[in-house]
Parts: C-alpha cells; structure tokens; sequence
C-alpha cells in the first residue's frame, strides 16, 4: 500500500471523527434547548395559574355577607391585596419571563439556568401568598357551613349528655346544682350562636363555638367520671380506710409495730386530697381526679400485702429465736471445751499459737453473734422495729452464724485428725513389726546355706527406722508431721525388708529345685555335669540367683526348652 493511500485513509478518519463530534454536539444542543423551552412554558402556566378565579368568587361572596364596619375592612383589605398580586406581583413575574425568552435567544444557557431558578422561587412565592389570602377569604365564606356543621354535632353530643343526667340523676346527685347551671349555659351559648349567625358576625360565632365545644367537652367528661369518682370517693376508700384502720388497731395491739408504714398519716392526706377532689367536683373540674383516687385506693389496697408479710415475718423472726438461741448455745459449749483443752492439745501435738488462732476467732464471732441476738431480741420485747426488719436481723445473724459453725467444724475436724494420726500410726506400728517378724519367720524357716548380707543391712535399716518411729510417738509433745514421715520410712523399709526376703526364698527354691532337676543328666553329658557343679558351688555361697542361671543354663543342654519353663515357673 503507497503511502499516499494511507495519508488519505487517515484524513478521511479525521475528518468522519469530527463529523461525528459536530452531530453529537448539535445533538446536546438540541436537547438542552429543549429542555429550557419546556421550563420556560411550565413557568409560564404557574404564572397564569397564580390568579385564578376562585379568590374572585370568594370575594363576591363576602360583598353578599357584609353587614358591619369589620367585615367591610376585611373586605377592603382583601381587595387591596389581590389587586397587589396581580396587578404589581404576576406583571414582574411576566417581565422576568420575557428576560428569560431573550438570554434564551442569545443562548447564553449559564446565565439562563440561574434566571429560571429565581423565577421559580418568585413563582412560588407569589402563589403561597395567593393561596393564603383565598384561605383567609374561605374562612368567612365557609365558616356558616362549617360551623353549621360543628354545632350539629355539638348538639348530638350534648343531647346524649343529657339523656345520661336524665336517666341517672341519683349518681350525680352530689353535683346536680353546679351540672344544671352548667345545662343552662350551653343552651344560652346554643342560642348566642344563632344570633351571631343571623347577624352574619363571624368573628362572634367562632369564639361562641370554641366555647360550645369546650363546655359540652369537659361535660362529656364529667357525666363519664363523676359516678366512678363519686362511688371512690364516698364509697369504697372510705370503707377501705375503716377497714386499714380496724385491721392496724387489731394487730398492734397483738404485738406488731407498723410504724414504718406511717398510716395515720396516710390517712389524713388521703382524707385531705378527697376533700380537695370534691371540692374541685363541684365546679365541674375532675382532672387527675381519677388517677389520684386510684392511687389512694392502690395504696390502701398495698397495706393488705404489708399486713400478710408482718406476719410471716413474725413467724420468720420467733423460729429464728429458737434455733439461733439453740444453735449458739451448742456452739459456744463446744468452743468452750476447745479452749479449756487447747493447752493440753498445743502441748501434745507441739502446735503453735498460729496453729490454734481459729479457736480465739470463733470464740470472739460467737460472743458478737450472741450479743447481736440479744440486741436484736430486746428491740423486739420493747416493740422499737417491725417483724420484717427483725426477721432481716436475724437472717443475718443466721448467716453469720452458719459460717461460724463451718469454721469451728473445720477446727475439730483438724484437731481430731491430729488424734486420730496418733491412733494410726500406732496401728501401723503393730502391723509393721508383724511384717517384719513375717520376713524373719520366712527365712529362718528355709534353710539356707547362706543368708545374703544386703538382707542383713535392710534388716538393721528397718529395725531403726522403727525404733525411730516408737521414738516419736513416746514423745511429749508429738510432731504429727514427723511421726507420719517415721511411719512411712518405717513401713518402706520393712517392706523392703519383705520383698528382699520373698525373692531370696523363692531364688533359693527354684535353684535347689533345677539341680535336682539336672542331676538325671549328669552321668550322661559332661557338661550339664560341668554346670550343675557351678550352680551348686554358687548357691552354698549364697548366690541363689547365679546358682539359678548355671542349672538352667546346664539343663537347657540336654533338654531344650526346659529354660524358658523353669524362668516361667521362678517368675509366676
């Protein structure tokens, strides 16, 4: 390919490439131009949307309904504003828009985005300024309707209010006066708007509505909630009280003291909030009124509970008596008997003071427990607390006690171990000596040649290690500690002593049993010969185990096999 061809090839690319970036660019052009044509109509339509005809109409309704000085200003003040908007407000707006359609003609896109912005923050505010003032102008030209409306479900509501009163008036006997005076105050304020309505005076129907609704209101919540305030009130706290009162009486005198839960008291400013609550009744004002007779009785009712854990709490506190009482007394008697033994124990054992402190501490725990215990019971016969903080008290004291017992049982258990390594040690004495005189008895009763001399160095090794121990325990005072490290050295040696015995027996026996064994074979082989005279050679020294191997091994000559038998029958 020449290089011409190519040259060309790449202009032509070049030059479709920027044809393409010029479509593309008209392209987004087009679109954004577009894009601003249809913001510029929408501005348009929101403008011409600003005055509408239904602030006109309103306004003629009013003219219809004027029949006063205040109305008539209203009116004009209306007038004034809606000419404003859109004689000074919508004409603006309309200047801006044709300012826009120019930067748009210019195209001059950057500085048109920011004109539409605040165009649109004109627009609305313009409309929100509109749309305020046709609310204002509804609230005359609607108010008859609405109101209207109101008053008619004022008058149903009130209606039942009645029907209630009528068929119930004994519940509200205690405040028929002030509910009648107030009967005849809606049925004025019903005729005061039919006045104002007819007089088209709307400032005065509002206010005489507002007033409607909050009297039939706060009578719908009365004619609800007086009988049940009333019943409480009269009824069912007093009762309740009386009863608090007879029960309280009832059980002070058998002994409790409910001082604690201060119920005269209670019952005076329980008294003293009813009184306020009726005295609130009787001109129709129940608020709270519920609620705090509610809690007066829910307090009344929480005393029954108070009442039942006093007395569980006084038999709690009388078993506590008695088996604190009991508890205490044994323990002291005990630990009295420790102290009164411990010197003799110190001196027999060779025990510190360290050792036997416990003793001390659980002597000065229990004079406090007890003191505590006489405290708490010299309160109760002088009737100062209640059943439920002495039954506390004594709980603690248990607590403290309990412990106290652990402690001093874990003192007798250690002392009495002290005792009972003595008594051990003592039978472990005996039981040594009969093993030992055992071992003796063995070896003296098989007749040997030769007895071994390591047997003889444990003998005499054993023979101290008891002698030692017996030492120990003719001491005054004993060393538990060094009498136990006695009696296991005594025992290891003496078994030592045992086991050397048993193996030297039972060597010795299976090697006098293999030369007799091989004596068969002597006549016809020289060497079982040989062997079994080294073998008997070695056992009148005393070497009863190389005795053993020699016969073996001379015996395994003429009869394999015999080895492995004879090592079997040494080892079972």
């Amino acid at each position: 390919m020449s290089r011409t061809i190519i040259i060309s090839l790449g202009v032509l690319g070049y030059l479709i490439t920027i044809g393409i970036i010029i479509i593309v660019l008209n392209f987004i052009n087009k679109k954004s131009r577009q894009k601003f044509l249809n913001e510029i109509s929408s501005l348009e339509r929101d403008k011409n949307l600003i005055v509408n005809a239904s602030i006109l109409t309103e306004l003629n309704k009013v003219e219809a309904l004027i029949n006063n000085d205040i109305m008539q200003e209203k009116l004009e003040n209306w007038q004034k504003r809606f000419k404003d908007i859109k004689d000074v407000e919508v004409p603006k707006i309309t200047d801006l828009l044709i300012e826009i359609e120019d930067i748009f003609n210019k195209k001059n896109y950057k500085e048109l985005k920011n004109k539409i912005a605040n165009v649109e923050l004109e627009i609305s505010y313009i409309k929100t300024k509109a749309n305020f003032l046709l609310d204002e102008i509804k609230e005359i030209t609607l108010s008859e309707e609405k109101n209207r409306e109101t008053i008619t479900k004022l008058k149903s509501l009130y209606r039942e209010i009645l029907a209630t009163y009528n068929n119930n008036k004994e519940d509200y006997e205690l405040i028929s006066s002030p509910l009648e005076l107030q009967f005849e105050n809606v049925d004025k304020l019903f005729s005061a708007f039919e006045i104002a309505m007819d007089e088209n005076s709307y400032q005065e129907v509002g206010k005489i509505v507002k007033a409607i609704d909050d009297v039939v209101g706060n009578l719908k919540i009365v004619i609800e909630e007086a009988p049940s305030i009333i019943l409480m009130g009269k009824n069912i706290i007093p009762k309740k009280i009386d009863e608090i009162e007879i029960l309280s009486d009832k059980m002070q005198r058998d002994g409790y003291n409910l001082d604690y839960l201060n119920i005269d008291y209670n019952i005076t400013e329980s008294n003293k909030k009813i009184t306020d609550i009726f005295q609130r009744l009787n001109v129709l004002n129940l608020e709270d009124s519920i609620f705090e007779l509610k809690t007066i009785l829910d307090y009344f009712e929480s005393l029954y509970y108070d009442f039942d854990k006093e007395k569980l709490a006084k038999k709690i506190f009388e078993d506590y008596v008695r088996s604190i009482l009991i508890k205490v007394t044994k323990l002291e008697k005990i630990n009295n008997d420790l102290v009164r033994k411990i010197d003799d124990i110190k001196y027999s054992y060779d025990l510190t003071d360290d050792d036997v402190s416990i003793i001390d501490e659980i002597k000065n725990d229990l004079v406090s427990i007890r003191a505590s215990y006489d405290k708490c019971v010299a309160r109760h016969r002088n009737k100062g607390n209640s059943y439920s903080r002495l039954a506390k008290e004594m709980e603690i004291i248990n607590v403290k006690l309990s412990k106290t017992e652990e402690q001093l049982q874990g003192a007798l258990k250690s002392l009495g171990s002290l005792k009972d390594d003595e008594l051990r040690a003592r039978e472990q004495l005996n039981e040594i000596k009969d093993i030992l005189l055992k071992a003796k008895d063995k070896i003296k009763g098989y007749k040997l040649p030769v007895i071994p001399k390591n047997y003889y160095v444990e003998l005499s090794e054993a023979t101290l290690a008891i002698n030692e121990m017996v030492k120990e325990l003719d001491k005054r005072p004993i060393s538990i500690k060094t009498l136990n490290t006695r009696v296991d050295t005594a025992r290891d040696l003496v078994l030592k002593v045992y086991n050397t015995t048993n193996e030297t027996v039972k060597t010795a026996k299976m090697a006098e049993t293999a030369i007799v064994y091989g004596n068969r074979y002597r006549p016809v082989n020289r060497d079982v010969d040989f062997g079994l005279s080294k073998a008997e050679n070695a056992f009148l020294k005393g070497n009863f185990k190389l005795s053993l191997e020699n016969a073996i091994n001379a015996i395994n000559i003429v009869e394999p096999g015999i080895h492995k038998r004879l090592i079997d029958e040494y080892q079972g």
